[in-house]
C-alpha cells in the first residue's frame, strides 16, 4: 500500500480505538505475561553475568590464577609468576577425612568422621576480599599455631554441625591434630572452586607438612593467585605463559572469567528458561489469535459498512492491522515494564541467597530481545484471522455468516507468517547461544500445538458421535455437554490449546525431574558401591584390600591405579584450537582421571581396535572412551597428548571401549599401558560394595587404619546431586508456571468469549423446560471434559518430551511416572471447570424472553 492509501486506514483505525479496549484484556495479558517472563529471565541472567564480570577478581581471589595438578610450581615457573605479579598467594586444595575423637572419657560414642574439601593457604590469602569468621576472629589469628605449636583451622558451619563440634575441639586431618578455632561464615573465593563433595575446611599449608596428606601421587591441586599491576594485559600474559611453558599443563584463569563453570551454567539455564518463556509467549499467541478473531466478529457491521462504501480488502486489512499493532505495542510495553521491574525490585532481596554476586539493574539487551519476540509473536498469530476477515464478502458479513470466509488466507499472508515464524526461531537460536536446543525446543512447541489441534478436532468428532449414542439416553446433562463439545462454536480448540501447552511443559518437566531422581536415589543402591576410597598409597594397597575384603558385609572390592592429567593436544593440534563436538567440551576443561592396565579390565567392552599385549613395552598407547573420543574427533591411530605431573605424554589411540559412568563404578576416559607410568608417583582408587548396615563400621575401621585415605560415601554424593537437581527443577518449574499462567488467561478469555453463546443456549434450554440445575450441570461437565482432555493430550506430549530428553539427550533410561500425570489431569479439569463456572452465572440468570427478543 502507498502512504496515500494508508492515511484513511490510519484515520479509521484511530477513530475506532477511541471506543476503548473492550475485549482486548486477554490479548494484552497474554502478550504482557509472555514478554515479562522472557524479560525477567534475561534480566536475571544479565544481572548474574554482570556481577561475575564486576566481581571477577574477588570471585577468583586475585587478578589471575595459575593452577597445577599433583604438584606445585617449579622454581622457574614460580619465578615467572613472581615477575608479572606484585603479590602471589599459594592455595592447595584437596579432599580429606576430618576426624573428631569425641570427649576424652569416651562418652561421645566413638569418633565422628566426615569428608571435607580442604584448602591450605598462606599468609597472603586472600589477596582480594575477606574471610568472615564466627566470634569476630581474624583469619590470621584463627590459623596461627598456639604456644604448644598446635595449628588452628576453621570449618564450614554445616561440617561443624554434622560432626557435633564445638569451638576449641581437636580435629584430625591425616595423622595431624588441629584445633577448631571458628566457623567459616564467608569464603571469599568460594564461587571459583567448582563442585566439592564436602564442606570446606581451611588452614595454613605449612600446617599440613606432618599430616601425610600430600604424599607423592595424592590427588591435590595447587593454585597461585596473582595480583598484577594496573594496566597489565591479561590476554598477553596468558599467551606468554603458554609459550614459555608449553608442556607444563598449567591452567590459567583471570578476573575476566573468574568462575567459568558458574558462568556457563548461568548461560545454559538462562537460555533454557528463555525458551520456556517463549513457550509461554507461543501460548499467549493462541490467546492473541482468539482475541483478534473474536474482535473481528464483533466488527461485522463496521466491516460490512466500509465494504459497502467502497473500501478495498487491503484497506480493511490495514485498518485492523494498525489497531492490532498499536495494541500489541501496549501489551509489549506492559510486559517489558513488568519484566524489568520484578528483578530490579525483588532481586536485591534475594541476592544474598545466590552463590554468586549479581548486579541487579535495568539491562537493555534482555528487554530488546523480549520486545522482538513479542512483536513477532503478535503478528504471527494475528495475521491469520486478519487475513481471513479481509476476504469476507460484505453480504455474508451482514448476515453474520461465514460463507464467504476462506478456509486459508491468501498465499502472500501464509508466506508472511512463515517468514515471521522463521525469524522468531532464528532469533531464539541466536540469542540463546545453543541453537540445537533452540531448534529442538521450537520444533517441540510446534509439534505440541499441532498435536493439541489434532486432538481438539478428534475430540469434537468423538463427542458428536457420543452425544447421539443410544446408551446415553436419559443422561440429558451429559448429552448436552457432549453436544456442546462437538459443536461448531470453536470452544473446544480454544480450551484444548490454551490449557494443553502449559500443562505439556509442566508434564515434561515433571517426568524428567522424577526420572533423574529415580536414577540417583532408587537405582543407585542396587548397583552402586557404598564408598569410593581415594589416595590409597602403593604400599597401603595390600593391607587395605585384605582389611576391606575380610570385613563382614563387604560384597566386592575393586581397585585401579589413578593419576590425573590435562589433555593439551589432539593429533598434535593444541586442544583449545581443535574442532570438537560441543558435547565433549567438558573433557578439555580441567584435569581428567587416567589409569593404566596391562590386561583388559573386566568391565571394559571394546568397540574398535585391540588391547595391547600384557608384556607390551613400546611407545605409549591409550584406550579411550568411545563416545567422548568420537566427539573429540579421534580415531584408531590418532594421538592424544596428556600432561601428567608436569610431563607431556603423547599416546596413540589403540582402541575404543564403552564407558558407562552411570554405574558409579571405576571408569576412566583414558587407560594407558603400564610402561608409560613406570616410576611415576601415583595412588589408587577403590570401590567397596557392601550392605548398608556395614557402611558405618567399615568406614570407622578403614579410616582409622589409614587416616590419609579419603572416603566418599556414594549416598551422600547422590544426596548432594539430588539437592542440586531440586534447585534446577525449581527454576524450571517457575519458568514453566509462566506458560501455565498464560494458558489460564487464554482459557478465561475463551470462556468469556463464549459467554454470549451460553446465554442464548441457556435461554433455549429453559424455554424447552430444562431446569437451572440441569443447565449448570451440563456447563460443568462440558468444562471438565475439555480440561481433562487437554490434560490427557498434555501428558502424552510431556511423556514424549521426557522420553526424548532422558534417552536422547542424557543417554539414560526412562520410566513413565503416573502420579504427576494424574495431578495434571485433575488440575486441568479443575481449571477448566472453574473458568467455565465463572462465566455460567450470567447465562443462568438471563431471562429467556428478553434474550430471544434481542436475538431476533
Amino acid at each position: 500500500m502507498t502512504p496515500a492509501s494508508l492515511r484513511p486506514a490510519w484515520r479509521i483505525a484511530r477513530r475506532e480505538l477511541r471506543g476503548g479496549l473492550k475485549g482486548f484484556g486477554v490479548f494484552l495479558a497474554c502478550l504482557a505475561l509472555g514478554v515479562a517472563a522472557i524479560a525477567a529471565v534475561g534480566s536475571v541472567r544479565s544481572a548474574i553475568s554482570g556481577g561475575l564480570a564486576a566481581e571477577g577478581a574477588r570471585i577468583l581471589g586475585g587478578d589471575a590464577e595459575a593452577k597445577f595438578t599433583y604438584r606445585g610450581a617449579e622454581p622457574e615457573e614460580r619465578a615467572w609468576l613472581d615477575e608479572i605479579a606484585t603479590e602471589v598467594s599459594e592455595v592447595v586444595d584437596f579432599r580429606s577425612m576430618a576426624v573428631h575423637d569425641g570427649p576424652p572419657d569416651g562418652s561421645g560414642g566413638g569418633p565422628e568422621r566426615a569428608l571435607t574439601q580442604v584448602k591450605g593457604v598462606d599468609a597472603a590469602y586472600p589477596l582480594i576480599g575477606e574471610a568472615e569468621l564466627s566470634g569476630g576472629l581474624t583469619l590470621a589469628d584463627a590459623l596461627a599455631p598456639d604456644a604448644q605449636g598446635r595449628y588452628g583451622l576453621v570449618m564450614a558451619p554445616a561440617l561443624v554441625a554434622r560432626m557435633g563440634l564445638e569451638i576449641g575441639d581437636p580435629v584430625r586431618l591425616g595423622v595431624a591434630e588441629y584445633e577448631l578455632r571458628a566457623e567459616l561464615l564467608t569464603e571469599p573465593d568460594s564461587a571459583s572452586g567448582g563442585f566439592g563433595l564436602g564442606p570446606r575446611t581451611l588452614l595454613l599449608t605449612e600446617a599440613l607438612e606432618n599430616s601425610e596428606l600430600l604424599a607423592p601421587g595424592t590427588l591435590y591441586e595447587v593454585a597461585y593467585r596473582l595480583r598484577v599491576p594496573e594496566g597489565t594485559d591479561l590476554s598477553a600474559a596468558a599467551e606468554d605463559l603458554a609459550k614459555t611453558f608449553p608442556d607444563a599443563g598449567i591452567r590459567w584463569r583471570d578476573r575476566r572469567n573468574g568462575a567459568p563453570g558458574v558462568a556457563n551454567f548461568v548461560q545454559r539455564i538462562g537460555a533454557f528458561l528463555v525458551l520456556v518463556g517463549l513457550a509461554a509467549l507461543a501460548m499467549g499467541g493462541v490467546g492473541v489469535s482468539a482475541a483478534v478473531r473474536s474482535y473481528m466478529e464483533r466488527k461485522t457491521e463496521t466491516i460490512a459498512t466500509l465494504k459497502t462504501l467502497g473500501a478495498e480488502g487491503r484497506t480493511i486489512f490495514a485498518v485492523y492491522l494498525i489497531q492490532i499493532g498499536l495494541l500489541a505495542l501496549v501489551g509489549i510495553a506492559l510486559g517489558l515494564a513488568l519484566g524489568a521491574l520484578i528483578p530490579t525490585v525483588l532481586g536485591p532481596l534475594f541476592a544474598d541467597r545466590l552463590p554468586v554476586p549479581a548486579l541487579f539493574k535495568v539491562y537493555a539487551g534482555p528487554l530488546w530481545e523480549a520486545g522482538l519476540y513479542g512483536v513477532l509473536t503478535a503478528f504471527i498469530f494475528a495475521l491469520w484471522p486478519l487475513a481471513q476477515a479481509r476476504d469476507v464478502r460484505a453480504a455474508a458479513l451482514y448476515r453474520e455468516a461465514v460463507e464467504g470466509m476462506r478456509a486459508l488466507p491468501r498465499a502472500a499472508y501464509l508466506i508472511a507468517i512463515g517468514v515471521l515464524s522463521a525469524a522468531l526461531v532464528g532469533l531464539a537460536a541466536w540469542f540463546s547461544g545453543v541453537w540445537q536446543l533452540a531448534l529442538g525446543f521450537a520444533g517441540g512447541v510446534v509439534g505440541a500445538l499441532i498435536l493439541l489441534r489434532a486432538a481438539a478436532w478428534g475430540l469434537s468428532r468423538l463427542s458428536r458421535r457420543l452425544a447421539r449414542a443410544k446408551t446415553l439416553r436419559g443422561r440429558s446433562s451429559l448429552r448436552l455437554a457432549l453436544g456442546a463439545v462437538g459443536g461448531p462454536t470453536g470452544e473446544t480448540p480454544g480450551v484444548v490449546l490454551s490449557l494443553g501447552l502449559g500443562l505439556a511443559v509442566l508434564a515434561a518437566i515433571g517426568q524428567i525431574d522424577w526420572n533423574l531422581r529415580d536414577i540417583i536415589t532408587r537405582e543407585l543402591p542396587d548397583r552402586a558401591p557404598a564408598y569410593f576410597f581415594v589416595d590409597v598409597q602403593n604400599d597401603q594397597l595390600p593391607g587395605f584390600l585384605d582389611s576391606a575384603e575380610a570385613f563382614e558385609g563387604v560384597e566386592q572390592v575393586n581397585t585401579a591405579p589413578m593419576l590425573r592429567g590435562v589433555i593439551t593436544r589432539l593429533n598434535d593440534v593444541p586442544a583449545r584450537e581443535a574442532e570438537i563436538d560441543e558435547g565433549a567440551s567438558w573433557v578439555l576443561r580441567g584435569d581428567r582421571g587416567v589409569s593404566y592396565a596391562a590386561a583388559i579390565p573386566s568391565n571394559a567392552r571394546l568397540t574398535e581396535g585391540d588391547w595391547w599385549p600384557e608384556d607390551y613395552a613400546g611407545p605409549p598407547l591409550v584406550s579411550f572412551a568411545e563416545e567422548e573420543g568420537r566427539q573429540l574427533g579421534l580415531s584408531i591411530g590418532s594421538t592424544v597428548t596428556v600432561n601428567i605431573l608436569g610431563r607431556d605424554v603423547t599416546a596413540t589411540v589403540a582402541n575404543f571401549r564403552i564407558v558407562d559412568f552411570s554405574d558409579m563404578g571405576i571408569n576412566f576416559l583414558m587407560v594407558m599401558n603400564p610402561g608409560v607410568f613406570a616410576g611415576a608417583p601415583h595412588t589408587h582408587i577403590a570401590t567397596v560394595y557392601s550392605t548398608e548396615d556395614a557402611e558405618g563400621p567399615l568406614l570407622r575401621d578403614l579410616a582409622g587404619a589409614y587416616p590419609n585415605i579419603s572416603a566418599v560415601r556414594v549416598r551422600d554424593a547422590a544426596q548432594q546431586l539430588s539437592e542440586g537437581l531440586e534447585d534446577l527443577a525449581a527454576a524450571t518449574r517457575w519458568g514453566a508456571s509462566a506458560t501455565l499462567i498464560t494458558g489460564l488467561v487464554v482459557l478465561i478469555g475463551a470462556a468469556a468469549a463464549g459467554e454470549r453463546r451460553r446465554v442464548y443456549e441457556a435461554a433455549i434450554l429453559k424455554t424447552v423446560g430444562a431446569s437451572r440445575g440441569r443447565i449448570l450441570k451440563s456447563f460443568a461437565l462440558r468444562s471438565a471434559l475439555l480440561g481433562a482432555s487437554a490434560a490427557g493430550v498434555a501428558i502424552a506430549a510431556g511423556a514424549l518430551a521426557g522420553w526424548y530428553v532422558m534417552t536422547g539427550v542424557m543417554q539414560a533410561s526412562y520410566v513413565f511416572e503416573p502420579v504427576s500425570a494424574l495431578i495434571i489431569v485433575g488440575g486441568g479439569a479443575a481449571a477448566s471447570l472453574l473458568a467455565g463456572l465463572l462465566f455460567a452465572l450470567r447465562p443462568l440468570a438471563a431471562r429467556p424472553a428478553r434474550v430471544l427478543r434481542a436475538r431476533d
